[in-house]
C-alpha cells in the first residue's frame, strides 16, 4: 500500500479515553444556581418551574437542576445541533469544533450562535461566554490535562454533560440516541419537544428500514481514515446498528470495539460490496479517500472498489445526535437503490 495521507488518531484515541474521562469525574454532584453580583442566589427566589427539580445521572456525575439552564455552550457539533432541533437557540451562547457541514434546516440558526473555537476551546475561552451549562460531545470536551474537566466547571458553578456515548457504555445503539434526546429535553424543560422529536426520528428511520426489509443484507465496510492499515468501524458503533437498519452486514462487526484497526487483507478476504466513507475535517477529503482506495492494486478486485460504490457519510450522522437517522436513509440508498426508485 502506498502513503497518501495520516491516519486521524484522534477521534479514535477519544473515544478509547472516554471512560477514563468518565471516571475522573465520578460522584461528583452539581446544582444549578449561580449568585447573582449583590451576592444572593436570584434564581432561589424566584418560583420553581413545573416539573422541577430535575435530577440527571449523567457519566458518573449526578446533577440537580433547579431550573433550566439559559446559557449554554455547547462542545463539538453534534449537541449544538440536537439543541437546535430542540427549539433552544435562545439559550445557547456559543458552540465550537464543527465537524461538518450543518443540516440544512438547521444552518441558519446555527450561524447565529457564537463560534468560540475551530476546535475545542480553552477552559478560558469557555468562562469568557458566562455559561451556566456545557454540553460537550466527544470525551476530549472535558479533557483534564486541557484544564477543561468537569471538576473545573463545577468549581466554577457550572453544570456539564456529556454525550451519552462517551460514558463507557460497551455499546451503542439508536436508543441511547433517543434517551440522549429525552434527557436534554428534560433538563431544558421541553419534554413535549423531545418526544416529538424522538417520534420524527423513530419515523425516519422506519421509513428507511421499510424501504429494505426482506433484501438480501449488503456486506458494508466502513473506510474512516488510514493507509498502511485501515481505521474502521468496529461492532459497538452507532455505525454498525446504522447499517443493520438500512439492510447491511458491517464486515468488521465482529470487531470488539467501537473503531479500531484492520490490515488491507483482512478488507479483501472480506470482499464488501459497499465501502461506507467518513466524512470529517482532519482525515483527508471524501474525494482523496475514494482516489486512495482505487488506485490499490492489492484492493482492485473488492467488489466495492471494483463497482466503485461508495456510501458518504458525515461524521456527525454515525454519532448519538440527531443525525443518526438521516444516516439511515443515506446507507439504505447507497445499499439498496432499486428500493427507492
Amino acid at each position: 500500500m502506498s502513503q497518501l495521507f495520516t491516519p486521524a488518531r484522534t477521534r479514535g484515541f477519544l473515544r478509547a479515553t472516554a471512560a477514563a474521562v468518565a471516571l475522573s469525574s465520578v460522584l461528583l454532584t452539581t446544582s444549578c444556581g449561580a449568585a447573582d453580583e449583590s451576592g444572593g442566589d436570584a434564581k432561589a427566589t424566584a418560583a420553581v418551574p413545573a416539573g422541577f427539580p430535575v435530577t440527571v445521572d449523567n457519566c458518573g456525575v449526578r446533577t440537580t437542576y433547579d431550573r433550566p439552564p439559559s446559557r449554554v455552550v455547547t462542545i463539538h457539533q453534534h449537541p449544538a445541533e440536537l439543541m437546535l432541533a430542540l427549539g433552544l437557540k435562545d439559550r445557547m451562547v456559543g458552540t465550537a469544533f464543527p465537524d461538518s457541514a450543518v443540516l440544512p434546516e438547521l444552518k441558519e440558526d446555527y450561524e447565529a450562535v457564537p463560534e468560540l473555537a475551530q476546535k475545542e476551546p480553552s477552559f478560558e475561552k469557555v468562562l469568557d461566554a458566562e455559561p451556566d451549562f456545557v454540553y460537550g460531545g466527544y470525551g476530549s470536551a472535558f479533557a483534564e490535562k486541557e484544564g477543561r474537566s468537569r471538576t473545573a466547571f463545577a468549581d466554577a458553578g457550572i453544570d456539564t454533560y456529556l454525550n451519552r456515548e462517551y460514558c463507557g457504555k460497551k455499546k451503542v445503539t439508536m436508543e441511547d440516541t433517543y434517551d440522549e434526546v429525552r434527557t436534554i429535553g428534560k433538563i431544558f424543560g421541553v419534554a413535549d419537544r423531545a418526544d416529538k422529536l424522538v417520534t420524527d426520528l423513530k419515523s425516519r428511520v422506519g421509513r428507511a428500514a421499510g424501504k429494505v426489509e426482506g433484501e438480501p443484507d449488503v456486506p458494508v465496510f466502513v473506510y474512516d481514515s488510514g493507509d498502511k492499515a485501515a481505521f474502521t468501524a468496529g461492532g459497538k458503533s452507532l455505525g454498525t446498528e446504522l447499517i443493520r437498519l438500512a439492510g447491511g452486514e458491517n464486515v468488521f462487526a465482529d470487531l470488539d470495539d467501537v473503531f479500531g484497526d484492520v490490515s488491507w487483507e483482512q478488507v479483501i478476504e472480506r470482499r464488501p460490496e459497499v465501502i461506507a466513507v467518513y466524512d470529517y475535517a482532519g482525515a483527508g477529503s471524501v474525494e482523496q479517500k475514494k482516489r486512495f482506495l482505487l488506485s490499490q492494486p492489492a484492493l482492485a478486485d473488492v467488489p466495492a472498489v471494483r463497482n466503485k460504490r461508495f456510501v458518504v457519510l458525515p461524521l456527525t450522522a454515525t454519532l448519538v445526535g440527531i443525525r443518526s437517522a438521516y444516516a439511515v436513509d443515506d446507507l439504505a440508498r447507497g445499499l439498496h437503490p432499486e428500493s427507492f426508485r
